[in-house]
């Protein structure tokens, strides 16, 4: 199937920001009393609406956590994002090749992603065409932020390719009906639509020529 566009995840796709921010979240948790392990954070806090794996952990926990604890993570994160954060081995190579329109489609906010991007040196790349779920209204696993990417590329669907490292991400690329390109550690399970990579230079090897182009720096 030709690929026309391809739609990236941001954070662990583009971005090395989830060990990063599983280690803010840890330090400033265990400021609060609450001892977590990176392991135990991954799974209370996934990748969908922050508000809500707040909301969960809280359960888990039986108690509250300081009302103020979302912004000032966010805050957090964000004062680590512009000291540490680095693009993941092959974004910047890659996306200065593509001549085919390229997104991003975050489930984080808009102005989490773009810093994300800005500080990588990525931001140039994609703007405008970046999308956050909090202003779509739809979260991965569901397709609505994909489909929406897309029309907004003015690319049908079937011929869009994403480019996932998150269970929720690849399957909302596979209900959207688009190629996904799974940057795991493992096979993904075996899929008609999916195509497992180890790192973002293979993609390059799936894509025709014509859409890798070096762009003018």
């Amino acid at each position: 199937m030709p690929i026309d566009a391809i739609i990236f995840d941001c954070d662990g796709t583009l971005v090395d920001s989830l060990p990063l921010a599983t280690a803010v979240l840890v330090e400033y948790l265990a400021s609060l009393g609450v001892t977590l392990s990176a392991s135990e954070a991954t799974v209370h806090f996934g990748s969908g609406r922050l508000a809500e794996s707040v909301a969960g952990f809280e359960r888990f926990l039986g108690a509250k956590l300081p009302g103020a604890f979302v912004p000032e993570l966010r805050r957090r994160r964000d004062r680590a994002v512009r000291e540490r954060l680095r693009p993941i081995d092959g974004a910047l190579e890659l996306v200065r090749t593509l001549q085919i329109p390229i997104a991003v489609a975050s489930n984080g906010p808009l102005q989490q992603t773009a810093l994300s991007l800005e500080v990588t040196g990525l931001l140039r790349y994609f703007s405008p065409n970046v999308f956050s779920a909090y202003d779509v209204g739809s979260w991965k696993p569901d397709p609505g932020l994909f489909l929406h990417a897309a029309e907004r590329l003015g690319v049908e669907p079937s011929r869009c390719a994403v480019v996932e490292d998150a269970a929720p991400g690849i399957d909302a690329g596979i209900a959207a009906g688009m190629v996904v390109f799974a940057l795991c550690d493992d096979d993904y399970p075996n899929h008609e639509r999916v195509r497992t990579i180890r790192s973002l230079s293979e993609i390059g090897s799936q894509l025709t020529r014509a859409c890798l182009t070096p762009r003018a720096t």
